[in-house]
């Protein structure tokens, strides 16, 4: 496939996720894909998971954990075998019911016209607070310093 066939696959996928039809996404991963959030020990859904099992437990764990209250990818952008997708997002954080925001970029390798790997990359300090049941509550969450 050449990139723009790429960057249409991808699009697609989005759609697939913002419409919850997480096994036609899945479909369209390689057998062997790794699917890489940032790491974190308070988010349920961070780490790598290789595979599509792995990644198939990675969207229950984040199903159960996060909701999004507002999720816009802004801009595609493709070459070769890469599609690099940058948006926003807001989620709420199921177990605490917090939310917060979370611009994003994803790099995507697509093989074979399939997804190999994709990798997120984010902020997780607005995350790990919102998932931190030993935090306080939202009103009292500093994120920067007033001026």
């Amino acid at each position: 496939m050449d990139a723009q066939n790429n960057k249409q696959m991808v699009m697609e996928c989005y759609q697939l996720f913002m419409k919850g039809d997480i096994p036609s996404l899945l479909e369209r991963c390689s057998d062997d894909a790794d699917w890489i959030e940032r790491d974190s020990d308070w988010i349920p859904f961070a780490g790598a998971h290789h595979g599509k099992a792995e990644i198939a437990d990675f969207f229950a764990k984040f199903a159960g954990g996060a909701e999004p209250l507002s999720f816009v990818p802004r801009q595609f952008i493709a070459e070769g075998d890469m599609v690099v997708v940058a948006g926003d997002a807001t989620w709420l954080a199921k177990p605490t019911g917090r939310s917060f925001d979370s611009p994003w970029v994803h790099i995507l390798t697509i093989r074979d016209g399939k997804i190999a790997r994709f990798e997120a990359y984010n902020d997780t300090a607005p995350a790990e607070r919102a998932f931190r049941l030993d935090q306080p509550p939202p009103d009292r969450l500093v994120d920067r310093p007033r001026i």
